[in-house]
C-alpha cells in the first residue's frame, strides 16, 4: 500500500513538473478574456460593407495582395464617423496636426518624459511578473487581474462620498439616498 502512494506521489510530481513547462514567465497574462467554449465566437464576425459600383471605374484602386479592400470592415473608422470625428486621423503620420498644437502645448506645459511608453511597459511587465498569481492559479488559468491591481484601484463609493462632501455635483452618479428629492 505504501508503494502505491509513493508511485501516485511521484506521478503527480512528474505531472506538475511537466505542466510547469508550458507557463510563460516572460510576459504573464493577468486578464484571461479568451472564450473557453468550443462554439463560434460571435464577436469575431464583422459584416462586410455592401458592394457599390462607382460612377467611374477608373477611380477604383489597384488590387494589392494582402492589402485592404473597399468592402473590408473598419469598425474603428466607422465609430469615429458615427461620433462626428474624422477617420483619416487614424493613420498616424508622425506629425501633430496644427489643430491639436494647443492641446499638446497645454498637456506638456510641465515637461514630458521621452520614451515614457517604453518605461511604463517595462514597469508594468515587472509588476505583472511579481503579481502573476499562485502556482495553482497559473496552472488552471485563473483570472488574477483584479487581485493584482486591487491596491491601485479607486474606491468609487468612497470617492463619490468625498466629492459630495466637498459640494461637487456629479450628474452621472446615482442620487444621494440620504438627501430628500
Amino acid at each position: 500500500m505504501h508503494r502505491a502512494w509513493t508511485k501516485l506521489g511521484l506521478g503527480m510530481l512528474a505531472a506538475a513538473a511537466l505542466s510547469a513547462c508550458g507557463i510563460n514567465d516572460e510576459e504573464p497574462i493577468l486578464m484571461n478574456v479568451r472564450s473557453t467554449t468550443t462554439g463560434p465566437d460571435e464577436f469575431a464576425i464583422l459584416p462586410a460593407k455592401p458592394l457599390v459600383i462607382p460612377e467611374d471605374l477608373a477611380s477604383l484602386p489597384t488590387p494589392t495582395p494582402g492589402g485592404t479592400n473597399r468592402t473590408d470592415a473598419t469598425p474603428q473608422a466607422d465609430a469615429i464617423v458615427a461620433l462626428g470625428g474624422r477617420p483619416e486621423r487614424l493613420t498616424p503620420t508622425g506629425q501633430i496636426p496644427s489643430s491639436d498644437a494647443g492641446l499638446v502645448g497645454y498637456s506638456t506645459r510641465y515637461g514630458r518624459t521621452a520614451g515614457i511608453r517604453d518605461t511604463l511597459a517595462a514597469e508594468d511587465l515587472a509588476f505583472r511578473q511579481a503579481n502573476n498569481g499562485r502556482l495553482l492559479e497559473q496552472w488552471f488559468n485563473v483570472n488574477t487581474y483584479f487581485d493584482a491591481y486591487e491596491d491601485l484601484s479607486l474606491d468609487q463609493e468612497a470617492e463619490l462620498l468625498r466629492l459630495r462632501a466637498a459640494g461637487v455635483r456629479n450628474v452621472s452618479a446615482p442620487p444621494d439616498p440620504n438627501r430628500a428629492q
